[in-house]
């Protein structure tokens, strides 16, 4: 994978995995190639998602704790830089609702997208396109109308090339 490229993961990536198809006990070498992707520089995620992670209580915060190094912090100029000019953005757009506005300017996603705007990286996450939503502001319209690549779980990991094994107990 070129060193160019980098993924910045949204918290349902986690969220998601860790409830459905990457259960700790089920899929552990996820979660391994997650920490082992961030030392070789192909991806992380945010401080204020591993915040959101946290405040689970479970088996995630747990690991959240431990994966520290995986959540880059967003206090620098150019990722506030980003983050005003999409949430002006998401302001300035009149299908969205005032309540959509207001949970996304307080949620993690504006600041998941203005890091990768600032680090011209690749938004990962769950959440489909939906452009004609009024009650939700969604990851990838945002990610397609300031021209930031999107992508899902399934494809980074191809993209990577991670594989899960199969063992025998």
């Amino acid at each position: 994978m070129p060193d160019a490229i980098k993924y910045i993961l949204d918290a349902n990536i986690f969220i998601e995995a860790k409830n459905r198809y990457y259960a700790f006990n089920l899929c552990p070498g996820f979660w391994d190639s997650l920490l082992h992707h961030k030392t070789m520089g192909n991806l992380e995620s945010i401080d204020r998602v591993r915040k959101e992670l946290l405040e689970c209580k479970d088996n995630l915060a747990t690991w959240s704790k431990k994966a520290a190094c995986l959540f880059s912090s967003t206090n620098s100029e150019l990722v506030r830089t980003a983050y005003r000019d999409i949430i002006q953005w998401v302001q300035s757009q009149e299908r969205f609702f005032d309540a959509a506005k207001s949970r996304f300017a307080d949620d993690p996603d504006a600041w998941v997208i203005a890091y990768a705007k600032a680090n011209n990286a690749i938004v990962v996450t769950q959440e489909a396109s939906a452009p004609k939503s009024r009650k939700d502001v969604k990851i990838p319209d945002v990610c397609n109308h300031f021209n930031i690549k999107w992508t899902d779980t399934f494809d980074m990991l191809q993209k990577l090339g991670v594989v899960f094994y199969w063992k025998t107990s």
